[in-house]
């Protein structure tokens, strides 16, 4: 499902197709913002979304071979919850 199929089926239940594609617009805002300031969104029942912190580590090049070096970074992670899990089961 992409995120026009996403729209279609929030406005089947709720609204408009706009209304349902502002509305879908203002939560993926929110929960980036949520993220770059380092916190947590949860949805009971569904997920939590966070930020994890990879350390920098050593990689190759797949073409040639090279050593190189890969830096720390901040990855955005996100985690089923029970009731997601059980669901899809």
């Amino acid at each position: 499902m992409n995120k026009e199929e996403l729209i279609l089926e929030i406005a089947k239940v709720t609204c408009t197709k706009t209304e349902a594609g502002k509305a879908l617009d203002a939560v993926m805002e929110a929960v980036k913002k949520a993220l770059k300031k380092g916190d947590r969104v949860t949805l009971a029942g569904f997920g939590t979304f966070s930020v994890a912190k990879r350390s920098a580590r050593n990689g190759r090049n797949p073409q040639t071979g090279a050593l190189i070096k890969i830096a720390a970074r901040k990855v955005p992670k996100f985690t089923a919850g029970k009731g997601l899990k059980d669901y899809v089961k």
